[in-house]
């Protein structure tokens, strides 16, 4: 099966994201720290905070990405039954071979039910030894204020047309793709 360009030529470093350049630096700083705290990273659809999230982790654990990151899309597992079973069993374990936290990736967050992101933070208190959380919305204000205290919040912005191009140009280029035909 081929993969969609989004999949194919989603930034596999966070050198290979396009613009939020502060973000991008802050997140290297945590990663060199070993700091990386609970994040939550939010604005409007397509600005990146997705790619910014998965680069970070590929980045963070190599080879190690699949059993160091447990990636969930919130809108379709957004009920207290999967915070208290999927996220609870991952969080609490502990990886073989590899030293470090581990990363959960909530994307569309802002989905979730109030009674699941309630039992989120009690996972996030139990937990925070072992795990690091990383909520993706559209919506900060979907998320519980006990979520939003324990995690630094970045705020994507919409994309500037530059950057939009630069990665157009990037990607006809590599699919063969000659932009000046109409």
């Amino acid at each position: 099966m081929e993969l969609s360009w989004v999949e194919k030529y989603r930034p596999a470093t966070l050198e290979d994201v396009s613009s939020h350049k502060q973000i991008i630096k802050t997140l290297k700083k945590f990663m060199s720290e070993h700091t990386l705290p609970h994040m939550c990273f939010y604005g409007p659809p397509g600005t990146g905070k997705t790619s910014t999230c998965v680069a970070l982790a590929r980045e963070l654990y190599g080879q190690h990405y699949q059993v160091m990151v447990l990636e969930l899309n919130a809108s379709d597992d957004r009920g207290i039954n999967v915070v208290r079973t999927r996220i609870k069993e991952f969080a609490s374990t502990y990886p073989f071979d590899v030293s470090g936290v581990k990363l959960i990736i909530l994307d569309e967050a802002d989905a979730m039910t109030n009674e699941a992101q309630l039992a989120l933070r009690r996972v996030m208190e139990l937990y925070s030894d072992n795990v690091r959380f990383c909520l993706i919305c559209n919506y900060l204000t979907k998320i519980i204020d006990p979520l939003q205290s324990r995690c630094t919040k970045f705020k994507f912005n919409t994309l500037e047309p530059k950057h939009i191009k630069k990665r157009i140009d990037f990607i006809a280029g590599e699919e063969g793709i000659d932009m000046e035909k109409g």
